[in-house]
């Protein structure tokens, strides 16, 4: 049996002849969804279109079930495979039944008639993409959302083991990219099929993904499994960002906070913080928070946004020198919100904070 059901041995890409990216070593269980993910231009379409033979591999070996795929019949291929890539199809006086349909000519005969069960089949592909009330209009004619839905319904109804997609979320608005990703998930799950795909969106690849190839440079910057990818640093690295920070507990980018003297105090707990921290980061507005343990999701925030956090550690009651730091905090900022606490053992220091900020006449409630 073979280690891996689709896998790459040393593979090389590149164009005319000229390797772009080298030594290339992935491989990929049935029935998982690998993603690649990437700045522009650093060569996620090549590696795709190379794992489809639409260009030639510069060096290297591509496995499908230990069977080489540079010497795997177009017929066969195009049964085991099914690609949707980004560059728009525009086929003429075509209805998007008509291009679901096509979907089946592997299976067809010369002429490319389809059988009831043919029919059947695309019908189903239609229905698992929720484009039926499209199947009579012209291709040519609908969104760039409805097109997207309807080159995967063709590439569902080829009935394939592998599925390659090409930033298959570009022209989604967000309702459609988390259905067709659902559609996708899917799949995966109930047909054991296997989903190669590159997404811009890292957030959403964080939470799709079971593993993810990292692509900058001349190799693979990183690949594993989404919990070993999306960290903080490996993230800043991989996307060059100097501007701002990548959230691996939110699974987002962030701005950078306001930096300089705080001059608001937040009193938070349990979420509350965050709306907050994320108005004074638009109003430039430099503040402190705290006192957050740090397994607070409060914490994750203030870290990235926040000038200055008072922190304590989880489960451990609030220290003298923390406390110290919070009232010295109250003194020296002119404004202190409180977003709401909830006190209980551990924390309950945390009431004496919030009424020294009520005597110095500085305490503001949040929502205002």
């Amino acid at each position: 049996m073979a280690e891996h059901y689709f896998r790459t041995q040393g593979l090389s890409v590149g164009y005319n002849g000229k390797t772009l990216i080298h030594d290339i070593n992935i491989g990929i269980n049935r029935g998982e969804i690998v993603t690649l993910i990437g700045p522009n231009g650093s060569g996620k379409s090549t590696i795709l279109k190379t794992l489809t033979r639409q260009i030639r591999m510069t060096g290297g070996k591509v496995y499908f079930e230990e069977e080489d795929l540079q010497k795997m019949p177009n017929r066969e291929l195009s049964q085991r495979m099914s690609v949707v890539l980004t560059e728009h199809t525009r086929p003429e006086l075509m209805t998007c039944r008509d291009v679901v349909s096509s979907g089946r000519y592997p299976y067809t005969g010369r002429l490319g008639l389809l059988s009831e069960e043919d029919v059947r089949k695309v019908d189903m592909a239609m229905d698992a993409v929720r484009a039926r009330d499209l199947e009579n209009r012209d291709f040519n004619l609908i969104s760039d959302g409805q097109r997207q839905r309807i080159m995967l319904a063709r590439a569902i109804c080829q009935e394939p083991e592998v599925i390659i997609l090409d930033e298959p979320t570009s022209f989604l608005d967000v309702r459609y990219k988390l259905e067709l990703l659902s559609i996708l998930k899917s799949m995966v799950r109930k047909e054991r099929i296997t989903v190669i795909m590159s997404l811009h969106e890292i957030d959403l690849a964080q939470k799709i993904s079971d593993k993810i190839v990292c692509v900058r440079g001349e190799k693979i910057f990183r690949y594993g499994a989404p919990e070993e990818i999306f960290k903080e640093e490996i993230i800043r690295d991989l996307y060059g960002i100097d501007n701002g920070f990548f959230d691996p507990c939110f699974g987002s980018i962030e701005l950078p906070g306001p930096q300089g003297i705080p001059e608001v105090f937040v009193l938070s707990s349990c979420g509350t913080g965050i709306p907050v921290f994320r108005r004074l980061q638009k109003e430039d507005t430099p503040f402190a928070a705290g006192i957050l343990y740090r397994n607070d999701i409060d914490y994750e925030a203030a870290r990235l946004l926040a000038s200055r956090v008072i922190a304590e550690e989880p489960f451990c009651e609030i220290s003298d020198r923390s406390f110290e730091d919070a009232l010295q905090m109250i003194q020296s900022c002119r404004r202190v919100i409180d977003a709401g606490v909830t006190i209980g053992i551990c924390n309950r220091r945390m009431k004496r904070l919030i009424q020294t900020a009520e005597e110095s006449g500085k305490m503001e409630r949040w929502p205002r």
